[in-house]
């Protein structure tokens, strides 16, 4: 069954409109009909089953049929934090990272990044990143779209440190030496609803200047196993981790 993003916060209504890219979808691409049903997400992540009341020229009106049951969210909130990789690496990142459970995403220029946008570029990248993402949230049945940042500058992220009640940061130091316990621990510690950023550098990795602005932030170094993991690899590894130690056990 499609799952459509419904912009605003869910209300016990009599009717439910889908217009723009969710009705061209429904009408246009899916060729639904009268009598067929979707899933409805809304801001507030309740999600609904709707069913097709009506079809017009600019908008289709549907009915609450019932609920979903099943918490697609993981507990806590975790966000995802990139230094701008080479080439589409950022696409896959944030694809499989929404599609593992992630509830925001970021993009920041770190030291040894290779890649340079500017203003345009990168507004650009968003404009993409943000819909490869509500595709991933749609196919992976999601209850919300993840948000998506893109710094332009390191020092704006450095200020966003501050907003986490956790940071952790995939150091391939960490990994050499065998550690092998702060993400465990740091799992382990997490409350509901806590909110958990996680910091991975591109393929240069993170530099020993930017490991000390993250540990004066209170950031936890992590090794993510014995092996070196690329950075589009990485992120993907945390989260499987994260799902198995949050909802798994």
């Amino acid at each position: 069954m499609q799952r459509y993003f419904i912009n605003e916060d869910y209300e016990n209504k009599a009717l439910y409109q889908a217009e723009g890219e969710d009705y061209h979808h429904m009408i246009r691409v899916m060729r639904m009909a009268v009598g067929d049903q979707v899933f409805l997400a809304f801001k507030n992540q309740v999600s609904i089953i709707a069913e097709i009341t009506a079809i017009f020229e600019s908008h289709v009106e549907l009915k609450e049929l019932s609920k979903e049951q099943q918490d697609k969210e993981l507990p806590v909130h975790i966000t995802i934090a990139s230094g701008y990789p080479k080439g589409d690496k950022l696409d896959l990142i944030f694809q499989k990272a929404t599609e593992l459970g992630a509830h925001t995403l970021i993009g920041f220029p770190a030291i040894s990044s290779v890649v340079k946008w500017d203003d345009k570029k990168l507004h650009k990248k968003q404009q993409r990143l943000e819909k490869i993402v509500e595709e991933a949230a749609e196919q992976s049945h999601r209850q919300l779209v993840p948000a998506v940042t893109l710094f332009s500058n390191n020092a704006d992220f450095y200020q966003h440190l501050a907003t986490y009640d956790k940071i952790l940061v995939a150091y391939e130091e960490s990994a050499k030496q065998g550690e092998k316990s702060q993400l465990v621990q740091a799992f382990q510690s997490l409350q509901p609803g806590q909110r958990v950023l996680a910091i991975f550098g591109p393929e240069g990795g993170i530099t020993p200047k930017e490991i000390e602005i993250f540990t004066q932030a209170g950031a936890f170094l992590c090794g993510l196993g014995p092996r070196i993991l690329r950075c589009e690899t990485a992120p993907l590894y945390l989260l499987g981790a994260a799902s198995y130690q949050l909802e798994l056990q």
